[in-house]
């Protein structure tokens, strides 16, 4: 693998696990928080409906779970790609 190659890969697999993030971000934040909530307040967890919870605390749990996803992808990504700081 060439040098240019080489980081065009690391940049497609970098966008391609954004896009990842981003999509169940949006999902979860916007989605069940806003544009299904009325289908999941059908469901209750710990006494209040789910589309209440994703948008009050759900969507928070998400990202924060997103975060550390993210570190630990990028991580194996850049050791993958040899671009890794250790």
């Amino acid at each position: 693998m060439t040098s240019e190659s080489n980081a065009k890969a690391y940049w497609s697999a970098t966008l391609g696990l954004l896009t990842k993030i981003l999509v169940i971000w949006f999902l979860v934040s916007y989605g069940a928080g806003i544009l299904f909530a009325d289908m999941l307040n059908g469901i209750k967890l710990g006494g209040y409906p789910l589309g209440f919870w994703f948008a009050q605390q759900g969507s928070i749990y998400v990202f924060i779970v997103l975060i550390f996803y993210y570190a630990w992808a990028m991580g194996k990504l850049d050791r993958k790609f040899g671009v890794s700081e250790d």
